[in-house]
């Protein structure tokens, strides 16, 4: 028994689709409050956001004056006061910290890469010091009120001021109290260390020991923070400070981890170009690792070259 193929005519027309119209779903809530929620997870958690700008801002109401009172008072309690007071902003706003290494005590001068204003509460629920900040930030509402009940330094870019500047730096030192530096001088975008400036290190012959410190936020939704997550931390350029607080206040399941390398003294590099090109290339190897999401491991004092 032989089976012939069926051939088809060379006029067959293909069938047409009895539908005309493509389907089109529709979500099981209707309106448009339900569909913010069934979308992209980014259009959602403004209800997070809102409830966690107000606790924001209660907490800083009720914290202003308690450390008003404690500025007055001899003894370490202001110092205690203000990281409880950071680190309770990084719970409220959902910031996880982690911490690898030990902060060195006393009149340390700590050098950190600078990409966003969440450094700020994240290495003030850490260190114990001082920010060196710019003299702007002394007028923004509230926030200048807190900054200068955190005792900052404020810095200016006049040239005639730069050395008064420097000797209230170096006093604070000389008092046994550490200070914050960013030697970047500005914000990155978190995807790169930029070169650290010498004129930073100017005080670094009145601290006890400089300690390099990497900052790198590596998580978002409980996952490992990719390139295109960076722009959502980092805030640099033009970008307005409520907006960009507004996108991450609305996010989840974010963390910071901190790397506070082998601090060093002074003398043991020759002079300050030498130290904050070496500092500077510690706390860069030490943030690629973490954004290529490696064990954080704090790495070894730098040494003179022709050790």
């Amino acid at each position: 028994m032989t089976m012939t193929a069926r051939v088809a005519p060379d006029n067959a027309k293909p069938r047409r689709l009895a539908r005309k119209t493509p389907l089109r779903f529709r979500p099981r809530m209707p309106g448009a409050v339900w569909r913010d929620v069934m979308e992209e997870r980014p259009l959602g958690g403004r209800m997070r956001a809102v409830r966690r700008l107000g606790m924001v801002l209660l907490w800083t109401v009720l914290c202003i004056p308690v450390q008003a009172v404690l500025v007055l008072l001899p003894g370490g309690a202001r110092n205690a006061f203000a990281r409880f007071y950071h680190r309770t902003l990084c719970r409220i706003i959902g910031l996880q910290l982690q911490s690898v290494g030990t902060a060195a005590p006393g009149a340390t001068l700590f050098v950190s890469n600078h990409s966003s204003w969440l450094d700020i509460l994240t290495l003030g629920a850490l260190l114990d010091a001082r920010f060196v900040s710019k003299s702007e930030v002394a007028g923004w509402p509230l926030i200048g009120w807190v900054a200068r009940l955190g005792r900052c330094v404020f810095v200016s870019r006049s040239r005639n001021r730069t050395g008064h500047e420097a000797d209230a730096m170096a006093d604070r030192l000389r008092a046994g109290e550490g200070l914050i530096l960013f030697p970047e001088g500005t914000t990155s975008d978190g995807t790169r260390v930029l070169p650290f400036r010498s004129s930073f290190f100017s005080v670094a012959a009145h601290a006890a020991q400089v300690q390099p410190v990497t900052v790198v936020y590596d998580r978002l939704g409980f996952l490992p923070a990719c390139r295109r997550d960076r722009p959502l931390f980092a805030w640099y350029g033009d970008m307005e400070t409520a907006s960009h607080a507004w996108r991450l206040l609305r996010r989840t399941g974010t963390r910071a981890t901190v790397v506070l390398h082998e601090p060093f003294a002074p003398a043991a590099l020759p002079n300050r170009k030498h130290m904050a090109a070496q500092t500077g290339r510690v706390v860069a190897m030490s943030a690629a690792a973490l954004r290529q999401n490696r064990p954080a491991i704090a790495l070894p004092a730098p040494i003179r070259q022709d050790a």
